[in-house]
């Protein structure tokens, strides 16, 4: 029983730990993402593995050293038909069994690489492959960014879309009271409440929607970030405030982290030309064996001479030298497919360059819209809420109708809806502004 308790409590531990609200900054969720996302971390494993491909490559420099082994029983030996001549009996044949029944082998081989240009040519493929990796992951760490960055700001607008509903659910609550009360005294039609009732209804059912949608946009969020989608979040207002973006001369795309990449890759089919080439090329290697060999009529393991088993070594040190002279033409098409993979690449780096330029062009002319939309937005929200006081005033004096009401409250709510979006519109412009300038790690670093 005791043992139970003590379950029991550790268990409502934890869940109440798991349960506790996580604060997240923009920063926080990009720091979170960039270290627990699935995405990040294969980016730099393959950065990792890109150190285990140069080793393999440079091995093939290195000298190869192998052991072997061999049994051999020969049930039937050949018969060898010889020249009696050969014997002193001229004009005779003789027929002779060469070998024996058992042999065994065991030596030790080595192989080293003198001239391979393919192997030369492969080590420096090998170290930009590494280069490639690392920029890939660079990239990688980007599109997490501006991923996160994207869902962070989504789930604030709805947010801000759900405080806005509870602050007109809380009015509309107490305008519709205000009607009952009227409607109860004799002073309103029973239309007014019910136009008061279906209006209360149809907010809360917004309400549920938005609460519904900021449900579904914060597991999107925490699943971009790689975080448990049991975890509460909460989103500091402080993160949303809107300051002009710096907006400069068009940056250079040639540092942008795609441009780099593909101009990377065509460096490495650069080398796989080469390497294709290097088939041309003659090959040279040293060879090197040493070994031990016992024959007799028996399993010659542990035996001696006096069991008819004998033993003795030999070994050989040799070059290798391989001049290739015609391959069909096999070797010329590889290179015309490695010529072609790189003219195909450089027309995908020429149009990623242009792709680069417009990002800019049109991230530099939302990021300017959206300011003009904010500052109108703004102006329109204060000027419907004003609206909305007034005509509220002049309603509990019975001065302004129910539908004058209605209408100034949906008015102001719309503004400050339209405010919330142009803001989020603005924040999703900038994110593309500070991506075409290839700074988004300035997220995590400010």
């Amino acid at each position: 029983m005791k043992k139970l308790i003590i379950l029991t409590f550790l268990t409502f531990a934890i869940t109440a730990k798991s349960q506790e609200t996580t604060k997240l900054t923009l920063k926080d969720a990009i720091k979170y993402a960039l270290e627990n996302k699935a995405d990040a971390k294969k980016a730099k494993l393959k950065v990792e593995n890109s150190e285990y491909q140069i080793n393999e490559v440079r091995s093939r420099a290195l000298p190869q050293i192998a052991a072997t082994g061999t049994l051999n029983y020969n049930p039937v030996l050949q018969t060898t038909v010889l020249n009696g001549n050969y014997f002193g009996a001229p004009g005779t044949t003789i027929q002779a069994n060469f070998g024996q029944k058992w042999s065994s082998t065991a030596g030790v081989s080595l192989t080293q690489t003198l001239f391979d240009q393919s192997v030369f040519t492969g080590l420096k493929a090998a170290r930009t492959t590494r280069e490639f990796y690392q920029i890939n992951d660079q990239l990688t760490e980007e599109q997490v960014i501006e991923r996160v960055a994207n869902n962070y700001y989504q789930v604030y607008v709805l947010r801000q879309k759900l405080a806005l509903l509870e602050s007109t659910l809380a009015t509309t609550t107490k305008v519709r009271d205000i009607v009952k009360g009227q409607y109860d005294n004799g002073l309103a039609k029973r239309i007014d409440l019910d136009r008061m009732t279906v209006n209360l209804s149809n907010i809360n059912t917004q309400k549920q929607q938005i609460t519904n949608a900021i449900q579904l946009q914060e597991n999107a969020l925490k699943f971009y970030i790689g975080m448990s989608i049991d975890t509460p979040i909460e989103i500091p207002q402080s993160d949303f405030e809107v300051t002009p973006a710096a907006i400069s001369s068009a940056p250079n795309a040639s540092n942008r982290s795609e441009f780099l990449l593909l101009k990377k890759q065509e460096e490495l089919l650069e080398f796989q030309k080469k390497s294709v080439i290097a088939g041309y090329y003659p090959t040279l290697s040293l060879s090197a064996s040493y070994n031990y060999i016992g024959q007799g009529a028996q399993m010659p393991w542990f035996e001696k001479p006096s069991n008819s088993v004998y033993w003795s070594d030999f070994s050989a040190i040799g070059l290798n030298l391989r001049v290739p002279i015609f391959a069909g033409f096999g070797t010329k098409a590889k290179v015309d497919q490695a010529d072609v993979q790189l003219r195909s690449l450089k027309e995908d780096i020429s149009d990623t360059q242009l792709a680069l330029d417009l990002d800019y062009k049109n991230a530099k002319t939302q990021i300017e819209n959206s300011i003009i939309t904010i500052q109108n937005q703004k102006e329109n929200m204060k000027l419907a809420d004003e609206i909305r006081k007034n005509i509220n005033n002049n309603f509990m004096q019975g001065l302004a109708s129910l539908t004058d009401l209605l209408d100034a409250e949906n008015a102001s709510t719309q503004a400050q809806n339209n405010y919330t979006a142009a803001i989020l519109d603005y924040k999703l412009a900038e994110i593309k502004l500070i991506k075409s300038k290839g700074e988004l790690k300035s997220l995590i670093n400010n």
